[in-house]
């Protein structure tokens, strides 16, 4: 369920979008008594603002919404957990983006993590507007619920296997192949990064591998960092620090959300899906400040820091993901404090070695509401990762520019002749906002989902 059902709009409330530019002119085609309550209740048509209209026996009649084409979906975001609970339809959208905006900003404001704890009241239902496109807004909210689902799981009950499990859960769903490497079976195929991460846990590492698609369509390779629970290893972080580390897997909670929508929209690629998934734990058995380690494409890398594991794992299944050389490369991570301290929890960093697929990425950005902010792959700060005894050290000895050299540490283990966008995000809503609760939040989503659909074509023929 997403808050947007299929029904008959006979009995559901009537929702009016009101652009405050139009208010006046629509305020002057009500009634009296709809333009005294509007008067008294001061409604202005503000972005988001909402009004109900009540009915001669006390009940809603309608519900009055201001709206703002910047705004896209989040001016309905708060209607499901504002309204009484009931059915609702939109009356007035005027076109077909704006019925998509209405109904994605409804159902992402309906979600509600409720494993642990039973919302207090259900959601209002809204009955899909008419001009909606139900396919593509169904597949883009299903994979956010599942980010979102993934990302607000404590690790205790999301570790390595979890992970593996939802994947191949996934996988089921849509007749993608899904494989697991564990534990010390990753030496033995050759992913030691990914391997002396994890190894310290109880719960043993993994890569999980998902295949999808026709083989000879365009190849599309998602990569997402899933470490699973983050204490900073023997490097230990702070309580502070750790509090939140169930969402160190946000960037694999991404990819396969996103997964998910590609395949609900038959988008026509050959989709791989690679996640690394660890727990980054403290044990006798834990990697070690200046261990060196060989990765899986050969360079040594000594280990300055490990509480900067994310882009250990992320560069053994980067390696693997550049041998089929795809014809577009993806990663995301929940990588960088740098990259929240430079743009803060709304916009991800975007890094990417092709311009004209950042420029895409940006624009789609921009058309979904779900916004990147481009960071420079400044080559100048490749030596800050030097090291004299390594191919190159994990990360810098100084703290400028910690996103830009997490990102050329990966850049490393890409093909250099194929498009790479890497995402640094948080992956994490730190308060509630219309559409968008508090909590596991599927950054970029939309706007990737968007990218891949202008590429290739949403559905096979």
């Amino acid at each position: 369920m997403i808050g947007v059902v299929e029904g008959r709009e006979a009995g559901a409330v009537p929702v009016t979008l009101v652009r405050k530019a139009d208010f006046e002119t629509w305020l002057r085609s009500q009634t009296a008594t709809a333009r005294r309550w509007l008067k008294a209740s001061g409604f202005e048509a503000k972005a988001g603002q909402i009004q109900t209209m009540p009915a001669a026996d006390g009940a809603v009649a309608r519900v009055v919404v201001g709206i703002d084409s910047a705004d896209g979906p989040w001016s309905t975001g708060d209607l499901p957990n504002r309204l009484p609970a009931g059915r609702y339809r939109i009356e007035n959208a005027r076109s077909t983006a704006e019925a998509n905006d209405a109904a994605l900003g409804w159902a992402l404001g309906a979600y509600g993590f409720s494993r642990y704890k039973r919302r207090a009241r259900p959601a209002a239902e809204l009955i899909w507007p008419r001009r909606a496109d139900r396919a593509r807004i169904a597949a883009l909210a299903r994979g956010i619920y599942l980010a979102r689902d993934l990302i607000n799981t404590p690790a205790n009950d999301m570790g390595p296997g979890e992970l593996a499990a939802a994947a191949r859960s996934l996988g089921r769903r849509f007749g993608a192949r899904v494989s697991v490497i564990a534990g010390r079976a990753l030496l033995a195929r050759n992913y030691p990064l990914i391997h002396a991460v994890g190894r310290a846990s109880a719960r043993p590492p993994r890569l999980i591998d998902l295949m999808w698609g026709r083989s000879s369509a365009p190849r599309l390779t998602l990569v997402g960092k899933g470490v699973c629970f983050d204490t900073g290893g023997l490097d230990l972080k702070p309580s502070g620090a750790m509090l939140l580390m169930k969402k160190d897997m946000g960037g694999a909670a991404l990819v396969l959300g996103l997964a998910q929508a590609i395949m609900a929209m038959k988008i026509d690629v050959r989709l791989r899906v690679l996640v690394p998934a660890v727990e980054n734990s403290v044990s006798g058995d834990a990697f070690r400040p200046l261990d060196i380690v060989k990765s899986r494409k050969g360079t040594t890398v000594e280990i300055g820091n490990t509480d900067a594991e994310g882009r250990l794992v992320l560069a053994d299944a980067l390696a693997e993901a550049a041998r089929e050389a795809p014809d577009l490369l993806i990663d995301a991570a929940t990588l960088t404090g740098a990259a929240r301290v430079a743009l803060g929890p709304d916009l991800p960093a975007l890094f990417s070695n092709d311009d004209r697929v950042a420029e895409s990425l940006l624009a789609a950005g921009t058309a979904e509401r779900d916004p990147l902010w481009r960071l420079p792959l400044w080559r100048g700060y490749r030596r800050m990762l030097d090291s004299r005894t390594a191919d190159m050290n994990n990360v810098s000895e100084g703290s400028f520019a910690g996103a830009i050299t997490a990102a050329l540490f990966l850049d490393e283990f890409v093909a250099k002749n194929r498009p790479w966008v890497h995402i640094d995000t948080m992956a994490w809503n730190p308060s509630a906002r219309p559409g968008r609760p508090a909590g596991g939040e599927a950054q970029t989503l939309r706007a990737l989902f968007r990218l891949i659909e202008d590429r290739y074509g949403r559905r096979t023929r």
